[in-house]
């Protein structure tokens, strides 16, 4: 937006306390040029400020139009601290005849849910424990070490070299975990450290880019599973979801890939390709193309770390197949632990629910044990960190039996499932008779 879009926010915040707007225009402000939206019943125009989003543009610009209040809420770790940035955006606030939450969401339903976000921070649910991640990085770093002392005791050989792999695929694939931990501001006080070991943890310890998962990762939870605002719903034609996407492709005539057997070569495209294939060369572009630098030069030192350490055991190329067998590996770990929570659960355009009634349509719980709670980095509590993101992990299963309670009083449906069942849902869910029916529109 140009100078007059500028004077124009300058000019409404000199009148912003005289300034009272209603949901009818509000909602017409939605559009790539002209976004506004409401937090805590204050109008904001998000316009100018989207591009320079610490975020990204688009998670903000996702709330365009609605009520933001509770993903304001939810991103933020000091919200009191960002409030400096949001009074240059002020333009008014809405009317005092107009409800505070937008299309028809249940008032009480809100209340009471961010009745419940109190009692947790009474409770110190947003105080993380010190040992607990520190434990779970020196963890980590040993699994690095005694991979690498595998290779210089007993050699290269191929049972050494499976072994190693395997080590090296659950060091990274526990290092995604924790990097997931500090990128939600979950572990540190103040925003600026989990900033900081965020980048040592996905760059230094992974080789990806700290901006690349900010930016991409916030738009899944501000709109999970919704289609052109959640990014890991976007299967770029391969998949089709959901109940309405089928259709659509149907009435367009579109068949890119046989879908009706879509739950058959899932197993050959999805968890082999997506960290070593697909997750890697839009890391690498996005670093270039948006210049985070600072995330390449992590990035690189990682590289340069694995090949130091490799390269005298195997050679060059015989690093960069371990690498990509280890990469590998891991994707299949990743697309397991993250699908198994959202694939089954609805997939579907914006209905603009409540943030309660969002994040539990498209998330499920998996059942805690020891096991469980490791191999997914706690992501078996999907649907307490979907509604808290800057909670520790480690106080998802205090919280829960709350969010269950809240949830059974509003009839909102909580689901809770084992891990082969939720395993087995994936496919499942490929393949369901509706999936034929529609697959034949193809035809």
């Amino acid at each position: 937006m140009g100078k007059g879009g500028e004077k124009g926010e300058e000019a409404g915040e000199r009148e912003a306390p005289g300034r009272l707007y209603g949901w009818e225009e509000i909602q017409r402000h939605n559009l790539r040029t002209d976004k506004w939206l409401v937090i805590e019943r204050k109008v904001y125009n998000i316009t100018t400020w989207a591009a320079r989003h610490p975020g990204g543009p688009r998670v903000i610009s996702h709330y365009a139009g609605e009520d933001a209040t509770d993903a304001f809420r939810a991103f933020h770790l000091n919200p009191s601290f960002v409030q400096k940035f949001l009074k240059p955006l002020l333009i008014g606030e809405l009317a005092p005849g107009e409800p505070s939450q937008d299309r028809g969401k249940n008032p009480q339903l809100v209340d009471d849910f961010r009745a419940l976000r109190k009692t947790a921070e009474d409770m110190n649910l947003f105080k993380a424990d010190p040992l607990f991640f520190s434990l779970y990085l020196g963890h980590i770093i040993m699994m690095e070490a005694l991979a690498w002392l595998l290779v210089s005791y007993y050699g290269t050989g191929w049972i050494t070299t499976f072994i190693l792999s395997c080590i090296l695929a659950t060091s990274q694939a526990q290092a995604g975990w924790l990097q997931h931990d500090f990128g939600h501001l979950s572990v540190f006080k103040k925003s600026i450290w989990n900033h900081i070991v965020h980048k040592f943890v996905i760059g230094h310890l992974k080789g990806a880019s700290a901006n690349w998962w900010n930016h991409r990762h916030f738009q899944h939870h501000a709109k999970p599973n919704i289609f052109k605002k959640d990014p890991d719903v976007n299967m770029l034609h391969i998949f089709v979801l959901g109940d309405s996407q089928p259709v659509e492709y149907g009435k367009k005539k579109l068949k890119y890939l046989p879908y009706n057997h879509q739950h058959e070569y899932f197993f050959l495209v999805f968890p082999p390709l997506l960290i070593p294939v697909y997750f890697q060369m839009q890391i690498i572009m996005t670093m270039i193309r948006r210049r985070f630098w600072a995330d390449l030069a992590w990035a690189f030192s990682y590289y340069m770390r694995y090949f130091i350490m490799y390269i005298p055991f195997y050679g060059v190329l015989g690093s960069l197949f371990l690498l990509t067998f280890v990469r590998f590996l891991e994707s299949h770990w990743f697309v397991w632990v993250t699908q198994m929570n959202h694939i089954p659960m609805e997939i579907d355009c914006e209905k603009h629910r409540d943030w309660l009634s969002a994040q539990l349509a498209a998330t499920c719980n998996i059942e805690q044990s020891f096991f469980n709670d490791w191999f997914s980095g706690h992501l078996n509590f999907q649907i307490e960190h979907h509604l808290f993101p800057t909670m520790p992990r480690h106080n998802y299963c205090k919280i829960a039996p709350l969010v269950k309670s809240l949830c059974t009083t509003y009839g909102v449906h909580y689901e809770e499932k084992s891990l082969g069942k939720a395993f087995r849902d994936i496919v499942g869910y490929l393949c369901l008779k509706q999936w034929h029916q529609s697959c034949k529109m193809f035809v």
